[in-house]
């Protein structure tokens, strides 16, 4: 192979894949993982060398290619120390094949004692894979011992309420029609949902009818199965459950269709498994080509419904597929490196998800039913790496399920409604692949909490638990559940920028927390512009809200609302929020920064640097930071620094599911257990102008009519260049609501020196002056 090309090396921005590794950037799991930009836009293929030594000596240089795409993880670890590495694009192939220049050097350190998950190569990576059907779940050893197992204790296996509530009722339901167009071609959200429930119904017509009878070796069923495949294989692969025209519904009818194939292929005659086959392999093809041709998600990795149609589309319908179809294999070898390289873009070793808990819910409800069945078709275990981990930590201290309402940074479809459920069945897997009994116990607070939630659309067009319930006990042991009573007080996810505060999280009577974020991803995707924001809950009650509904992608609430910095307890300036429009280049920009997260024996705290999250709407802003103090786990101080290159006005802003009671520089809130007093007791510009409204601007008033109105409250500043905002919050038990926390002030130097008491302990906190 020659070596004669020059190489182009582009610069790297927020949205792509960065080069890596690199000194800068710590390792968290041995081997690392290489990514790169792509040297051009087609047909790439890559040489990668490995080494110890700077000059990659032949005796210390590990050497691979081709490799397809460009991120690579290696199937060995690396030896702790120093190391190298440098990348060449392959153009041509055969004889014709050259190889251009290496690129940049770059240098990494691989520490001591990381966890080693290396990856299989290609070849080989597959050899013990079964050829027979059914591969997805089961296969057919696996198929004997679950009989046994049924014979023994069909309850505790799970299998009588699946067979009893996800089975026979698809014995006599009428056959789903397909779905129409929408009017005109205008998706509305009412018919968008109906089509993607419709074809959630018709995957669990196929899936569960498929397996109860190969199960129990049941013709009725198989026939019945039969009709519901064959019928959803009738279907327009062009039409209304195509990708284009509605991913959500295509990404369960092919999922139906590979279930159906898989599980039913020896109940098919030949003609019927060609039909199914070739319409999997169509409909598996449209979204293989999204995914790696048009989303590029290993380019530019921030597409939230491309990279969950790796788990709930590419991984069945590739194994179902899997040696019987060439392309199958390579877009499994796509997925399966995807995960074990760049997953999960939303999120680091510390298991956060930057897009919020729902849409980990639904990505995580996917992803580790296609774990599952990559490890039991294959053997990788792709829960090995650290992400997956530490993730259950993200919902724990995130979306505690003793704070369930309203306490939700992004995207919510249940925002106002309690947690979904499957919340709770996401991080129960986690407890069964790491055995942490706080993830039980999380799931034990949900399970049989609310059931008339389970047809919610939200639940039953997603998932369905008794099927969930089955492979989990086919999977995984049952852990103990152990009660969180000593998690840590203030849990900072460094990955995403979340920092949560808690005080007996266990404990729904008396648990008080405040869950706040800056974050490096802005609010790119489902995120909003709430850097700098906070949600505050206490006494089993939210005080200080995410205020707003979900009423769907894309609705006015949604744009003008939900998205924005004004319905986030946050600041505005000059009544400018934070980008967040639709410009994925300008909603990664619009970043914040975690600088500190701590805990004393006197108090919890945060620290944030906002800033850059407001230039494009404030270019005079020179600096933003709010720090946030939880006092003796009593009460809060907010501390605002805003410097600005010209004089202007703060709108401090709070949310409330009540009308509040304002008076002078207070506002206090009265909920339905717990009261809340807000009391600005310092604001360097002069006193604060307190009005709430309680409406909804810009937001179409259909879209809320009959839903419950929140309060806002707008505490504006007067102008001043540079502006330091104290706040007091005091949440109070009902039986507590003349308590108060009481201050004064020392400014004598170079800073402004607060002292509150409460209860006989006194803490003081230091501001620094504006010079």
């Amino acid at each position: 192979m020659g070596t004669t090309n020059a190489l182009y090396q582009p610069l790297s921005g927020d949205l792509t894949v960065q080069y890596l590794p690199c000194e800068e950037v710590r390792i968290s799991e041995n081997p690392p993982r290489f990514t790169w930009i792509p040297a051009k836009l087609e047909d790439d293929s890559y040489m990668l060398e490995i080494s110890s030594s700077p000059e990659f000596a032949p005796e210390n240089t590990r050497t691979y290619g081709p490799v397809p795409y460009n991120f690579f993880t290696p199937d060995d670890a690396l030896l702790p120390g120093s190391h190298y590495w440098h990348y060449a694009l392959i153009e041509g192939s055969g004889k014709e094949a050259s190889q251009s220049e290496w690129s940049l050097t770059r240098k990494f350190e691989v520490p001591e004692g990381l966890p080693e998950t290396p990856l299989p190569p290609r070849a080989g990576r597959y050899d013990g894979v079964s050829g027979s059907h059914p591969r997805l779940w089961l296969q057919k050893s696996g198929i004997e011992a679950f009989r046994e197992r049924l014979q023994q204790d069909a309850d505790g296996a799970g299998w009588t309420e699946f067979y009893e509530k996800s089975v026979l009722p698809w014995l006599s339901r009428e056959l789903v029609a397909e779905p129409a167009p929408y009017p005109n071609h205008q998706r509305t959200a009412p018919l968008w949902r109906q089509s993607y429930l419709d074809c959630q119904e018709v995957l669990y017509a196929i899936r569960h009818l498929s397996i109860a009878a190969v199960v129990l070796q049941d013709e009725a069923l198989a026939d019945r199965a039969k009709q519901w495949l064959l019928h959803a294989a009738s279907w327009d692969p062009l039409g209304p459950t195509n990708r284009d025209y509605n991913d959500e519904a295509a990404f369960r009818i092919a999922g139906a269709l590979a279930w159906g194939y898989d599980w039913l292929h020896d109940a098919l005659t030949v003609d019927e498994r060609e039909l199914v086959r070739g319409l999997l392999l169509q409909r598996t093809r449209q979204v293989a080509f999204h995914v790696i041709e048009r989303s590029k998600i290993h380019q530019v990795p921030y597409d939230s419904h491309a990279v969950r149609s790796l788990s709930s589309v590419l991984v069945p319908c590739c194994i179902a597929l899997f040696d019987e179809e060439p392309e199958a294999r390579e877009w499994l070898d796509y997925t399966v490196e995807y995960y074990y390289t760049l997953f999960s873009p939303w999120g680091g070793e510390d298991g956060g998800w930057a897009e919020g808990p729902h849409y980990w819910t639904t990505g995580m409800g996917y992803l580790t039913e296609a774990l599952d069945l990559l490890k039991n078709f294959a053997g990788l275990d792709v829960f090995r790496r650290p992400f997956f981990q530490h993730t259950g930590d993200f919902p724990l201290y995130c979306y505690s399920p003793t704070t369930s309402t309203r306490t939700s940074f992004g995207d919510n479809s249940t925002l106002g409604d309690d947690i979904i459920k499957k919340v709770g069945y996401n991080i129960r897997q986690y407890a069964g692949v790491t055995g942490n009994g706080w993830y039980q116990w999380y799931y034990e607070q949900l399970k049989d909490r609310n059931p008339e939630a389970d047809a919610a659309f939200y639940n039953y067009g997603w998932w369905d638990f008794n099927f969930d319930e089955m492979l989990y006990r086919s999977n995984y042991p049952v852990i103990p559940a152990v009660e969180p009573a000593d998690i840590e007080p203030v849990k900072w996810f460094r990955d995403v920028g979340w920092v949560a505060m808690h005080h007996r999280m266990h404990d729904k009577a008396e648990q008080i927390s405040l869950v706040t974020k800056s974050s490096r991803y802005g609010s790119v995707s489902h995120s909003h512009g709430d850097q700098g924001a906070f949600m505050l809950h206490a006494f089993g009650e939210p005080l200080a809200i995410e205020s707003g509904y979900y009423i769907a992608f894309n609705s006015s609430m949604h744009l003008n609302w939900r998205r924005q910095t004004r319905s986030k307890n946050a600041i505005l300036i000059d009544d400018q929020g934070q980008f967040a429009d639709l410009n994925k280049a300008l909603n990664i920009a619009a970043k914040g920064e975690v600088e500190d997260a701590c805990h004393t024996k006197d108090y919890s705290y945060v620290r944030m640097n906002p800033t850059q999250a407001y230039l494009e709407h404030v270019p005079y802003l020179k600096q933003y930071k709010r720090e946030i103090y939880f006092v003796q786990n009593a009460y809060f101080v907010i501390i605002d620094s805003v410097d600005l290159e010209q004089p202007g006005r703060i709108q401090w802003l709070f949310h409330s599911l009540h009308e509040m009671e304002l008076k002078g520089q207070s506002f206090h809130v009265h909920g339905q257990h717990a009261d809340m007093e807000g009391r600005f007791i310092l604001s360097t510009a002069g006193e604060l102008l307190l009005t709430q409204t309680d409406e909804f601007a810009g937001v179409d008033p259909a879209e809320i009519e009959g839903l419950a109105k929140h309060w806002h409250l707008n505490a504006e500043t007067p102008p001043a260049a540079s502006h330091r905002i104290a706040t007091l919050l005091v949440p109070k038990r009902h039986t507590e609501r003349g308590k108060y926390v009481s201050y004064f002030m020392d400014d004598q130097g170079f800073s402004y020196n607060l002292y509150l008491t409460d209860n006989g302990r006194t803490q003081k906190i230091e501001i620094a002056k504006a010079f």
